[in-house]
């Protein structure tokens, strides 16, 4: 359609062709003011629908697009990137039901996992590093699909998102294309990881919320979209824990939603009490259910005791059905008592011996935590001025001095005024294990039972030793220490095991033990027994989200590809997924689309200083339709990017960019609603020419780094040409260069085999077993 044109004093004016009507501000009056209204015309929400062949080609268009650059070759590489080590690894755990200790909520990991099962994997391959290539068997490219298809459908919440806030075809068409072409965007949705799904969900909530709005308010359309957004929100949740700040964030947007509906005169105020509490309800008590029950799913597959039973208690542990935990145990501890104590406030596990000495300290035999049960956690209780056996049993009460005598090798529980060999402070003493055969203790080996009453049960239990039920402290004799763990490991000569010490001070929680086995054969086989008291699912869900949250917490050792938020703004630099001569998967933004989102809200920002000082410095401030839209949903948005982002900067531990994606997914719908006020306010030929700059722009940024985004083949002269910041760290001599005759890499010997690196850090309580460093 051609611009129109119109006559002034003779002469012909060109101005800028209609809109299509998507947006509208009807302003009623009221007693003391006047009001905007809150609901839609019928004209405007059918027009933020698709309801024209020409919408529905370029929906085509859009998703074959998506398609071609989200799921194309997805065999390749045919071996695993980057963290496909745990999140693949973690598929093959849940098909074997095998317990796992993780970070993350499962369900992204229970999707993969189904996936796989339905392609036949039977979890015969471990994703153990970087690198392993697949075999036949395993239903990778399958399984890669489920994070390409959703990283596709992405594309499509963001298009429907923007027509359903009142952007036209054109610029929401044009705005999802840059999403389709933004690179970290396109790698982390072509592998087995979690932030596609995750990003999925968040911008299905994000489009039903939307859609929530626009609806009539109680109607059946309204009560489906209010749902979905609460479902999908659950999906947020239930996929990582960045689903906690979209859930302030939805919970925020009706808040201010809220207030508008207030300002609006035309809504009863009963109408209001019921959008209170319909919303509260739905988006509140539906993603808490869904939540839960991703919980109860993720127990029920996982009968198995893996190696994640040893972050758990034996409460926990007992009810895996292969778990060796006893059922019960004799209650009364008394001399002679063949016991294993447990520590109560880290997953380190039993106190344990071995004959196997401190390289460093005093050089005697090691004392440790291991998680595991083993002939080596018993220990023999003695009292400390008596070496011949009793003639029937005696309890130990309350300050009763004992030695503690290791079963296996016959050396005492010892401590002396020596430095540990790890923890070298001042306040710690060794702890060890001393003696030789006849040698009949040491006032070293003395220790003294203090039992904990307020964490003991009632009764009995607090007035002498007691399995399971009495907590207790062991100070020792000579200095006052007290037998002390924390979650620091011992070396390899000390098999990565948990530190033992005897501490004079430091924090009392990680001094208590308790006796989880004990016999003695002093009592009569029908003595009083007890036994750990089953756990109900709720008691397991919180003693799981307890260690997952000192887990997450904890993880705060560097990282060779760690970055801070204000990188993430800046795109200072990526992460290498992985590299295997002559090719390399690096995870970077397209600088185009990454910049011109991310700093929107700097001019945004500034744009509204002005704006507010006009107003109280009283110039008059015109506000159409097409301003009121662009603020409103501008302002929501930005208040997506801000929870999803400025959170982090609270966070001590490790962190990478893309912890940044669910921020750069709010930034480009407001991006977007800044191209339709250009749209709406300008001449057609200069918005289609801008538009045409920006894609052609951004296409050159995604195509010159494509390579790397795709671990495609590129050379060494490119690559570097690609480098627009030293930060930008990708290998280019893992390229050949142009000139090269045999087409090896420049440094090929290098890179032969690839790189052997972890794609972040292990944690030691259970050797050889990684668990996944990453993310809220």
């Amino acid at each position: 359609m051609a611009p129109k044109k119109s006559t002034k004093a003779g002469k012909s004016i060109q101005v800028p062709e209609p809109v299509e009507k998507t947006t509208e501000l009807i302003l009623e009056t009221g007693e003391l003011r006047q009001f905007p209204k809150t609901d839609l015309s019928d004209t405007v929400h059918e027009n933020r629908t698709v309801h024209t062949k020409k919408e529905r080609i370029l929906v085509g268009i859009l998703i074959t697009f998506a398609l071609v650059i989200r799921v194309a070759n997805l065999a390749t590489p045919n071996s695993v990137v980057f963290d496909e080590v745990h999140f693949g690894g973690f598929a093959k755990k849940y098909i074997k039901g095998a317990f796992f200790m993780d970070v993350h909520p499962p369900l992204a990991k229970l999707l993969f996992a189904a996936i796989g099962a339905l392609g036949g994997f039977k979890g015969d391959f471990s994703f153990t590093a970087i690198g392993d290539v697949f075999p036949p068997n395993v239903p990778y490219v399958l399984m890669r699909q489920l994070s390409a298809f959703m990283g596709v459908a992405t594309v499509l919440f963001m298009y429907f998102t923007l027509r359903t806030t009142g952007c036209s075809v054109i610029v929401s068409f044009f705005t999802a294309s840059l999403l389709i072409i933004e690179n970290g965007l396109v790698t982390i949705s072509r592998y087995i990881l979690l932030d596609s799904p995750l990003l999925f969900f968040i911008a299905g909530t994000a489009y039903f919320y939307c859609r929530t709005e626009i609806s009539k308010p109680f109607s059946s359309r309204w009560f489906k979209y209010l749902t979905l957004c609460a479902i999908f929100l659950g999906f947020s949740l239930s996929s990582k824990w960045v689903g906690l700040f979209t859930f302030a964030w939805i919970g925020l947007a009706n808040v201010f939603r809220l207030w508008f509906l207030i300002g609006d005169l035309t809504v009863p105020l009963p109408a209001l009490f019921k959008h209170t509490i319909f919303r509260g309800c739905f988006l509140i008590f539906i993603p808490a259910i869904i939540y839960l029950f991703s919980f109860y799913i993720h127990f029920q597959v996982l009968p198995h005791q893996g190696d994640g039973a040893a972050f758990m208690s034996s409460a926990f542990s007992l009810d895996f059905d292969d778990s060796t935990i006893p059922r019960i145990t004799t209650a009364d501890v008394g001399v002679s008592s063949v016991i294993t104590l447990r520590h109560l406030n880290t997953h380190g596990g039993y106190l344990h011996s071995h004959n196997h000495l401190y390289e460093g300290g005093s050089g005697q035999q090691q004392v440790t935590l291991y998680p595991h049960l083993d002939d080596n956690n018993k220990w023999i209780v003695e009292l400390y001025n008596e070496t011949s056996e009793p003639l029937e049993f005696r309890a130990i009460t309350d300050g009763t001095k004992i030695r503690l005598k290791h079963m296996v090798t016959n050396r005492r529980l010892h401590s002396h005024d020596v430095r540990p060999s790890v923890s070298e402070v001042d306040w710690q003493n060794e702890a060890s294990c001393y003696g030789f055969e006849g040698f009949e203790g040491d006032p070293n080996d003395d220790f003294i039972v203090e039992i904990v009453k307020d964490k003991s049960v009632a009764g009995v239990a607090q007035e002498r030793l007691r399995a399971i039920d009495t907590v207790f402290r062991l100070r020792h004799a000579m200095t006052g220490c007290y037998l002390w763990s924390h979650e620091s490991q011992l070396p390899k000569w000390g098999f990565e095991q948990q530190e033992v010490t005897c501490a004079t001070q430091g924090i009392k929680p990680l001094s208590l033990w308790y006796i989880e086995d004990n016999s003695n054969i002093y009592l009569p086989p029908d003595a009083e027994k007890v036994g750990y008291r089953h756990l109900s699912f709720l008691q397991k869900f919180v003693e799981l989200h307890k260690k997952m949250w000192k887990i997450n917490s904890g993880l705060t050792a560097k990282h060779s590809f760690e970055s801070r938020p204000f990188d993430w703004l800046l795109l200072n630099r990526g992460i290498s997924y992985w590299a295997q001569a002559p090719h390399q998967i690096y995870l970077l933004g397209n600088p185009i689309v990454w910049w011109s989102a991310s700093f929107l809200f700097v001019a945004y920002a500034i744009y509204a200083v002005i704006m507010i000082l006009k107003y109280h410095l009283g110039y008059s401030i015109a506000v159409d339709e097409h301003v009121f839209n662009f603020n409103y949903n501008v302002f929501i948005f930005l208040l997506g990017w801000g929870l999803h982002y400025l959170p982090f900067f609270l966070m001590d531990r490790q962190l990478f960019l893309h912890h940044y994606f669910p921020a750069l997914y709010f930034a480009v719908l407001a991006l977007g609603h800044v191209f339709q006020l250009i749209y709406a306010k300008n001449k057609r030929i200069f918005t289609y020419t801008l538009f045409a700059i920006i894609f052609a722009a951004s296409f050159y940024c995604y195509y010159e780094r494509l390579p790397i985004t795709n671990g495609t083949n590129w050379s060494f002269e490119k690559c570097q040409k690609s480098k627009w910041f030293n930060s930008w760290d990708y290998d280019c001599s893992n390229f050949p260069s142009e000139n090269a005759e045999n087409n090896a890499p420049v440094n090929a010997e290098a890179h032969k085999g690839g790189y052997d690196f972890d794609s972040f850090q292990k944690v030691q309580e259970v050797p050889q077993e990684p668990l996944v460093r990453d993310e809220l």
